[in-house]
């Protein structure tokens, strides 16, 4: 497959399968390009469907501005620019590339943005300088909410008995994307690694277990989010359920149909979503977290796939932060622990100093940050390690624990030091992560050297704030008694 690359000073042209796309040239050789459509608008009659390729085009399409975000609601600070500019068509993908030449082989890194499934977007990751280390970076877009996980009977009528985890499957165009395209601005489709942060590390990670993913990378890469994320997984009848009562919330009446269900307004569906309440969960912004067994992209729950080896064997790089987030208050705790360790809950109590009186502060947070951590992150991280590395495939584990002095550890306070250039003194995160998608193992000479991780040594990589050293047996203490939900 040749490139066609116009080699003009400000302006690169690459011709993708479907179209050319005209870019940004970077200073120092490459370029980057912005919103380029991987598959056609999920709009109309291609709502809550799997995604299909776009309409061929001849005229390069810009790719040098910012492009919409997929439809979201306002949460706050963190998702308002991306909601105010989010569109039902945004289905794109950005590339930069450090090298526009087919011959160049360089590897590559996917990453999915998090955000819960339900905001964010992936505009702005193709900044990254990381770049600079020879590695093409491609950021992807996938529907979010219910336009991306929705399930509902009506659908499912019409698509051989399953309906939704549409997201995972716009996951996957792009990644197919990848592998058809990439090599024309200088990537190598068969060294891919894919990425993510939060519910992008959930998606990674369920992308590790549904067939229809295989082949498509060749490493994983899983940053504070796992595929079972330490709640229940939902049943296609479940989703249903769920999909009836939110469809009704948005205005729909019996009989519901699907070409009802595709007349409703975006605003419709992103409110009603935020009204109905989701059984199982503590935390009602988990409610795209939980895994979605559909039959179709997802056959079975996160944790059989695990058990049974029925995974992706590639290398997987995969952390938590010491301090992630926690719902929890502290008058909640001893009935938490008591649901979530039925079976060992006075030795869970007394592991967080519940019995003498609230533990106190340390570098893991408070008893609530720890409880919260560790049944989200990290024991979920724990057991898929441990499973994934079963199988037969190279693990590393991490767990970050670094901030600037005065500044917390915190949920998404690492992805700077990966994706930026850091600063002096800080842990040398972007050259493991470099090294792990170049080669599927982050060490190389003059780092702190990084053990695999196996069920028995348990060897993790700890990123401090003074030292960056290996150890062993990460919260072991507690997560030898938690099992995957």
């Amino acid at each position: 497959m040749i490139a066609l690359v116009l080699a003009l000073a400000t302006t690169p042209v690459v011709t993708t399968q479907y179209g050319p796309v005209r870019g940004e040239a970077l200073p120092h050789g490459g370029g980057v390009f912005r919103g380029i459509r991987y598959a056609a608008p999920p709009v109309g009659a291609l709502r809550w469907r799997p995604p299909v390729a776009p309409r061929a085009w001849r005229t390069p399409a810009a790719a040098v501005a910012e492009h919409a975000a997929c439809a979201q609601p306002i949460y706050g600070a963190w998702n308002s620019r991306a909601a105010r500019s989010s569109s039902e068509d945004c289905l794109f993908l950005d590339v930069r590339s450090p090298r526009l030449d087919a011959r160049a082989q360089l590897p590559v890194m996917v990453w999915i943005h998090g955000g819960g499934n339900r905001g964010g977007a992936g505009g702005g990751t193709v900044e990254s300088r990381i770049t600079d280390r020879g590695i093409v970076l491609v950021s992807i877009q996938y529907r979010l909410g219910a336009l991306g996980f929705l399930s509902h009977p009506a659908l499912s009528a019409e698509q051989r008995g399953r309906s939704g985890n549409y997201a995972l499957m716009d996951q996957q165009a792009a990644l197919r994307w990848v592998r058809d395209n990439i090599a024309r601005f200088g990537g190598d489709p068969a060294r891919v690694t894919l990425a993510g942060e939060s519910a992008g590390a959930q998606d990674v990670g369920l992308q590790m277990l549904s067939p229809a993913a295989r082949g498509l990378f060749a490493g994983a890469i899983e940053q504070s989010g796992t595929p079972g994320f330490g709640v229940p997984p939902r049943t296609l009848a479940q989703n249903e359920r769920l999909g009836a009562a939110i469809v009704a919330r948005a205005g729909v009446r019996s009989p519901v149909t699907a070409g009802a269900l595709r007349a409703l307004p975006v605003s419709a569906i992103l409110d009603a979503q935020e009204q109905v309440a989701v059984p199982n969960i503590d935390d009602p912004s988990f409610i795209w977290l939980q895994a979605i067994v559909d039959g179709r992209v997802l056959r079975e729950t996160p944790a059989e796939a695990l058990a049974a080896g029925r995974i992706a064997r590639v290398p997987l790089l995969i952390g938590v932060n010491a301090q992630e987030f926690s719902n929890y208050r502290e008058r909640d705790l001893a009935r938490v622990i008591m649901r979530e360790f039925p079976r060992n809950a006075a030795a869970v109590a007394k592991a967080y100093g519940l019995e003498g009186g609230p533990v106190s502060a340390s570098r893991l947070g408070d008893a609530a940050m720890q409880l919260g951590t560790d049944l989200v992150f990290r024991c979920p991280t724990l057991a898929v390690a441990r499973q994934v590395a079963v199988a037969g495939a190279p693990v590393w584990q991490y767990q970050f624990d670094y901030a600037r002095p005065g500044s917390p550890v915190a949920h998404g306070s690492e992805i700077g030091l990966i994706l930026n250039t850091p600063p002096p003194g800080a842990p040398r995160l972007q050259d493991y992560w470099s090294n792990f998608v170049r080669r599927g193992d982050p060490n190389r000479n003059g780092l702190t050297y990084w053990p695999r991780f196996n069920g028995i040594t348990r060897r993790y990589l700890a990123f401090e704030q003074r030292k960056t050293i290996a150890r062993t047996g990460l919260r072991d203490a507690i997560c030898r008694w938690r099992t995957m939900p």
